[in-house]
């Protein structure tokens, strides 16, 4: 039987041109930060950033992730001059360099986000929601920008200690529909869905949330997954995260087959190959 009720195709609308999502596509993960968990302090000069910006896009990246405040668990906070000072060189470079492709900015903080987009990045990834600074959302919306909103609790300092669930998936997918109304009361409309894997849950608690990821499907939005060298693949295999290339191409499959439409991962060739082997499967 045909499933007719859910779409098939998905938009991105970036500052008023549309991008049909077919496809599941990748998003790739460039930090400029030095204590990111696998790939901190990596690339500490602009001719590193731009080389790997350069591999990124050429190996299939639909969008890239420019991140300059980690927030693995127990992150310090970094002040929001250092964090801007960190991105501002890097976003105009890679715009002048790659016009037409996306650039996405991980940033939780409003004016990051209004400085990043008159710079010309075209999507902002919010790791709080907008819970930590609520004017992000009428930013994002005001620049016509698509809004990535990640579920999480607390800060990436407490939120591992908050992660006290009646029914996870449930409740992730209550947090969503809150959200969506809230940030539509200020004229966001273009949100992706992260659930936030490794954030506010244990380990157990991320594997039952990717058994469970279509429960986000009713909401008809894109959804974006981030299991990329994450430790709930490393520490499961006792390996590290320099070690979690393998597990993390399993997990992408899983994702796939639940409904994920973007990727985001420090590895772009090989979510690739994963895109490709699961649309042979599927026919």
């Amino acid at each position: 039987m045909k499933d007719t009720f859910f779409p098939k195709k998905k938009v991105l609308n970036v500052r008023g041109k549309i991008w049909v999502i077919e496809s599941p596509v990748v998003m790739g993960i460039l930090n400029l930060t030095p204590d990111s968990f696998f790939d901190g302090g990596k690339y500490d000069s602009m001719s590193k950033v731009m080389k790997q910006a350069t591999r990124l896009y050429e190996e299939g990246a639909f969008i890239l992730d420019l991140g300059a405040y980690s927030s693995r668990p127990g992150a310090v906070e970094v002040p929001q001059e250092e964090e801007w000072s960190r991105l501002e060189g890097v976003i105009k470079a890679i715009k002048k360099e790659f016009p037409d492709k996306l650039i996405a900015v991980d940033t939780f903080r409003s004016e990051i986000a209004f400085r990043s987009l008159q710079e010309g990045a075209d999507i902002i990834n919010d790791i709080s929601g907008g819970f930590l600074d609520q004017k992000i959302w009428k930013i994002a919306a005001d620049h016509k920008a698509p809004y990535v909103a990640m579920h999480m609790k607390g800060t990436p300092a407490t939120m591992q200690q908050l992660t006290q669930y009646s029914h996870l998936s449930l409740e992730v997918l209550d947090y969503f529909v809150d959200l969506t109304r809230q940030a539509g009361r200020e004229g966001l409309t273009d949100l992706i869905l992260d659930p936030g894997f490794g954030f506010a849950k244990t380990m157990e608690q991320n594997y039952e949330l990717l058994n469970q990821l279509d429960v986000l499907k009713p909401l008809q939005a894109l959804v974006l997954v981030g299991l990329s060298r994450k430790s709930m693949i490393y520490k499961s295999l006792g390996t590290d995260a320099s070690e979690a290339l393998n597990g993390t191409t399993a997990l992408h499959m899983a994702a796939l087959l639940k409904g994920a439409d973007i990727l985001r991962v420090h590895d772009v060739k090989e979510a690739l190959e994963s895109i490709t082997l699961y649309h042979k499967m599927r026919g």
